[in-house]
């Protein structure tokens, strides 16, 4: 069982993330306000963090910065997620030190792909190649039953 930290302010996604982690075997915490997510990483000590990019007061960008220059965290995996992709967005993510990169909606299966990848250590070390290890775009508009996502508050 990994300890996973969410770093999301949208509700239905949390919900999502955490039971689809639960859901998997693993003990998921979540973080609202981005303000505490690094003092909760190192409390929780996490496996793996999955955080947004588009967060009020730190942005995902920062903290995932923030994360990859403190000793006791550097080395934790991190998936970012967002429903704001644009170009260069990928680039930018590895670049601050993600993993992995997930568009919204996000599919399920690929969610959870992704995260057993990296708590494998199967990912891709942040800066290489731009084959994305988990870059969702399959072009198929609105979400089904699969899928979650669309707008963030």
């Amino acid at each position: 069982m990994a300890k996973i930290l969410i770093v999301e302010d949208n509700a239905l996604n949390i919900k999502l993330f955490c039971d689809l982690l639960a859901a998997h075997g693993h003990q998921p915490e979540a973080v609202t306000d981005s303000r505490n997510a690094l003092a909760a990483a190192r409390e929780f000590g996490p496996d793996l963090v999955i955080t947004d990019i588009q967060l009020p007061h730190v942005s995902g960008l920062d903290l995932i910065r923030l994360i990859r220059k403190d000793d006791q965290l550097a080395k934790v995996p991190i998936m970012a997620v967002t429903a704001y992709s644009a170009r260069g967005d990928e680039e930018r993510i590895r670049a601050a030190g993600a993993q992995a990169y997930v568009s919204k909606p996000i599919s399920v299966v690929r969610f959870a792909q992704t995260v057993d990848e990296l708590l494998q250590g199967e990912a891709e070390p942040a800066g290489e190649s731009e084959a994305g290890l988990a870059t969702e775009d399959d072009g198929g508009g609105g979400g089904g039953p699969s899928e979650a996502g669309g707008e963030e508050a």
